[in-house]
């Protein structure tokens, strides 16, 4: 075991907190409240190499590890939620999948701009009626010719209106299920392709999320990814990859709400002293220091099993279940550490607490992670190797 970062992680940690003190934090309110972010941000990332950041080089990425992937996401959370979103959708759930599944025509067309920053790759998969219960999609694909004809409505889409690639799940055999689901490449510049944002969230509302539309849309046959019926394993192996981001990012928010928490424990007296020497408040405290550590610990082996090419599906479950848990409790600590100013704009703390929650949901709720586990744990659930894997840190 090694649990030093090398001289290279360590100048990404510090890159990508300069970024987020620089670009993110002075802007943030203003941006949470406008419910959108300057869309110069984008540039900027790919400027640093961040956009591509675990990527190789010859893709157009930086060509680093996955665990400097996950070095990335807490830093760029620990700035606000909606920033860890855009790369998790764009890296963990987009072209990360690309570099697993697709051709060696389609990396070279769609996942070279993604890595270099000149497009943004989005995921397709939840619908109105169907979540966590990924077979009851509606959205379904007929082959016509040399095309896919898609029809159907995805919802609670990152970067619904601001992706210029979208990777999404249809039927294309209703009647065999799970094995029945396919998936394409779609550019929003396909005839029969609409989006619209969701207006009103309760959290991460600097981010962009919202619906997607396909009526009769033309999808060229060589978009499909995989092979038709993959389409579930390609989704799950990419939930796989999002989640790894996800628990690090909840690792950033951790980190975000004892910086604030401690800060203000020095700043605010009761009692004729510090609020840091009540032992109540030191209890909470100490609860964030405990599951920013533990999260930690499970991202980074996960993180680990990814560079050895090695299924990690029940590892990141573990990490994702957990570090969003202790997140939530985090942020709702330090909106109780603040008291009434928990309430006020002059502190992130409220701002923490409503991001807080939604990755609680997504991704496999709370819910779909315990049970994983406890199959895991039975001896019910059992991952084997996948025909398509992540290719191994380093890269060739």
């Amino acid at each position: 075991m090694n649990f030093e970062f090398t001289e290279e992680q360590k100048m990404l940690r510090k890159t990508a907190r300069q970024f987020v003190d620089e670009e993110i934090i002075p802007h943030i309110q203003k941006w949470d409240a406008e419910g959108g972010f300057d869309p110069a941000i984008w540039k900027k990332l790919a400027d640093l190499g961040f956009m591509g950041v675990c990527i190789p080089e010859k893709y157009g990425g930086s060509g680093m590890d996955y665990n400097s992937l996950a070095i990335l996401c807490e830093e760029l959370e620990r700035g606000d939620t909606a920033f860890r979103t855009a790369v998790s959708v764009h890296i963990g759930l987009n072209s990360m999948t690309l570099m697993q599944w697709a051709t060696e025509e389609q990396k070279q067309k769609y996942l070279v701009p993604q890595a270099e920053g000149d497009k943004i790759g989005a995921f397709g998969l939840t619908e109105p009626g169907a979540g966590s219960d990924v077979a009851a999609m509606s959205t379904t694909a007929v082959r016509d010719g040399d095309h896919y004809v898609l029809n159907g409505q995805k919802t609670w889409i990152s970067l619904c209106d601001v992706a210029d690639h979208f990777l999404v799940f249809a039927y294309t055999d209703k009647s065999q299920k799970h094995n029945g689901i396919s998936a394409f490449i779609v550019e929003r510049t396909f005839p029969g392709f609409s989006s619209k944002a969701i207006k009103g969230k309760y959290g991460i509302r600097a981010g962009n999320t919202g619906e997607l539309f396909f009526e009769d849309m033309r999808v060229p046959a060589e978009n499909l990814l995989g092979k038709e019926g993959e389409g579930f394993k390609i989704a799950m192996a990419a939930l796989d990859n999002g989640r790894f981001t996800v628990a690090a990012g909840a690792v950033g928010l951790i980190m975000a709400c004892l910086e604030e928490s401690v800060k203000y424990c020095h700043e605010r007296e009761t009692f004729g002293k510090a609020i840091g020497k009540h032992q109540l408040v030191q209890r909470m405290i100490a609860n964030m220091e405990a599951g920013y550590q533990m999260s930690r610990l499970l991202v980074y082996r996960a993180g680990e099993l990814k560079n050895k090419g090695v299924r990690n599906t029940r590892e990141t479950s573990l990490a994702k279940w957990q570090a969003c848990d202790f997140a939530n409790k985090a942020a709702d600590d330090a909106f109780q550490i603040h008291g009434a100013y928990g309430y006020s704009d002059e502190y992130p703390v409220a701002r923490f607490l409503r991001n807080s929650k939604a990755p609680v949901i997504y991704e496999g709720t709370r819910e779909i992670h315990t049970i994983m586990q406890a199959e895991y744990v039975l001896g019910y659930r059992e991952d084997k190797r996948l025909s398509h894997m992540l290719p191994e840190w380093p890269f060739e």
